[in-house]
């Protein structure tokens, strides 16, 4: 039987790694949108509110991520139906949380439940993906692992091919969050065209290495395989202390640290989270010293995706 109303929610995801760029990402415990769909006469979706967001997102189905994974839900299902959407934004906008991905990925699931869950988690995935690629292009390093949790590579989009990584038990993430903002397509555009060759080689080399510490467990490695000479140094021009940020996460026992996703948000994995929260601190005490207040989250590295709420 079809219910009349789901509330659904999605994690924050950190997305890259730093050597990833599109590819990699995973889902992180703590803040998250939430979107609860009710059905209403007659057929299509619209939006009635949406709040946390300091009036910034627009309400327009067809530019507003929710709508848009919504209707390519119902579309994708086969089902007509009236569905009302109301957007509650937990992610600050342009924090390198996958913030547009969540609300897809929230607003997908609540409507595949309201109407029946004719589409597995899985499926999910592409509708959201229409969805970003309207505000921050298609890829799918986000909405993928916001979905369907853990640690997910996006071995391609075209046919859709995702890869569950597993994680090594105990690991944690320390993500700083400053009170700034970066739009994902300003920080796509600072990256560079061509890339050297011994760069594309090295980079190769660490997913490789990344995927391999996965399956053996070895952290050590794993933490050694965050590294990139293409990405990451585009985009700390774009963030007041970033390198500093990113050096005290390492300094006080981080694994491994680099942005997340485009910006601002800087994360650093570790071993544990008792290391997650002292490196947390230091990190915001750097942030602070490039004269930025910042908001932590310290979450397990594997982590549930999107879930009724």
């Amino acid at each position: 039987m079809n219910e009349q109303i789901v509330r659904a929610f999605a994690p924050a995801t950190v997305a890259n790694l730093a050597t990833g760029l599109d590819v990699l990402g995973l889902a992180i415990d703590g803040p998250g949108d939430v979107v609860t769909a009710r059905r209403v006469p007659g057929t299509g979706v619209r939006i009635t509110a949406v709040t946390g967001d300091g009036g910034h997102l627009p309400t327009d189905v067809d530019r507003n991520t929710a709508g848009i994974a919504a209707t390519a839900t119902l579309c994708r299902a086969g089902v007509e139906a009236g569905v009302a959407l109301t957007l509650e934004k937990g992610l600050p906008l342009g924090s390198g949380l996958g913030g547009s991905a969540a609300s897809a990925a929230a607003a997908a699931f609540a409507v595949n439940r309201l109407v029946g869950s004719p589409l597995r988690k899985g499926q999910l995935v592409e509708p959201c993906l229409e969805a970003e690629a309207v505000v921050s292009g298609c890829h799918a390093d986000n909405v993928a692992p916001s979905l369907l949790g853990g640690l997910i590579l996006v071995r391609s989009l075209n046919p859709l091919d995702l890869i569950r990584l597993p994680i090594p038990e105990g690991l944690a993430m320390a993500v700083v969050s400053p009170e700034f903002e970066i739009e994902t397509r300003a920080a796509r555009e600072v990256l560079p065209d061509q890339v050297p060759l011994s760069a594309m080689i090295q980079n190769t080399a660490n997913i490789a290495g990344l995927v391999a510490a996965c399956f053996s467990g070895d952290v050590s490695l794993l933490g050694r395989c965050i590294a990139d000479d293409v990405v990451t140094p585009a985009r700390t021009a774009l963030i007041p202390g970033c390198d500093e940020v990113i050096r005290a996460a390492l300094d006080h026992g981080a694994l491994g640290s680099s942005i997340s996703g485009s910006g601002p948000a800087v994360f650093a994995l570790c071993r544990s989270r008792r290391s997650a929260r002292e490196v947390a601190e230091a990190m915001k005490r750097a942030f602070e010293e490039a004269g930025l207040q910042s908001k932590a989250i310290v979450s397990p590295a594997d982590c549930p995706g999107v879930r009724e709420r």
